[in-house]
């Protein structure tokens, strides 16, 4: 994999050979390519993932620029997926990048195919569809991880693992636990979250909330490190 340009010399004199075979063989899924989902692509492409599929409906804008990989003020108005898909194949070109330029839902998961992969990985932002994806994806065969919310944080710091229920300090997090209760439908098995327990509060003029690099780089980062750990792990004696 890329061996003669030695691209990947560095991860694999950490890691050894056999990880590597598996960081080129496994499947993974993506969903959301925002400002933690892009930085996660860039550290599984980095570190040798190979298969990779990337899931987001939305286009760039002058807002994503401060904190997403593949926004710049030239690939303004790019689909993000596309732009993404450019971005890895830069780093790795025998990368096998697939697009789906669309919105997770419950109306539409089956289409997804989860139990086609190996690893799904979850950095999308609403409420409901996070639900969803969590419920299918915790009762898929792969493992899955799971970014809570990375926005009005700013200490690095603070920046957690933690399983789902033992979450604690992030309002996503509460918000889902209390959605699952409330309808009674628990996610299948456990699963590890990246999360934050710092809340910075929000102008009381402002509509959306405001974001750093230096938060959502490290969920992003973090969330591949988990992958990256795993398979590492899974392949020691």
């Amino acid at each position: 994999m890329n061996s003669d340009r030695g691209i990947f010399d560095r991860i694999n004199l950490l890691v050894g050979d056999r990880p590597m075979e598996r960081f080129g063989e496994v499947r993974v899924i993506l969903f959301g390519v925002g400002g933690v989902g892009s930085w996660c692509a860039e550290g599984l492409v980095r570190s040798g993932i190979t298969h990779l599929t990337l899931v987001d409906g939305d286009r760039i804008v002058p807002s994503n620029v401060n904190r997403q990989d593949m926004a710049t003020t030239r690939t303004i108005g790019e689909v993000k997926v596309e732009a993404m898909k450019s971005r890895l194949l830069e780093i790795n070109p025998e990368s096998i990048i697939e697009t789906i330029y669309g919105t997770y839902s419950e109306e539409n998961w089956e289409s997804f195919s989860l139990d086609r992969y190996d690893y799904i990985i979850d950095a999308i932002d609403s409420l409901k569809d996070k639900a969803s994806l969590i419920l299918h994806a915790s009762a898929a065969p792969g493992v899955f991880f799971s970014s809570m919310g990375a926005a009005l944080k700013l200490d690095p710091s603070k920046v957690r693992i933690a399983e789902f229920w033992d979450v604690r300090g992030c309002p996503l997090g509460a918000a889902l636990r209390k959605k699952f209760r409330r309808e009674n439908t628990l996610p299948a098995r456990k699963f590890l979250c990246v999360y934050d327990e710092e809340v910075i509060p929000r102008p009381a003029d402002a509509t959306v909330n405001g974001s750093a690099v230096t938060i959502t780089g490290i969920f992003g980062f973090t969330l591949a490190g988990l992958v990256i750990r795993d398979l590492y792990n899974k392949t020691q004696p």
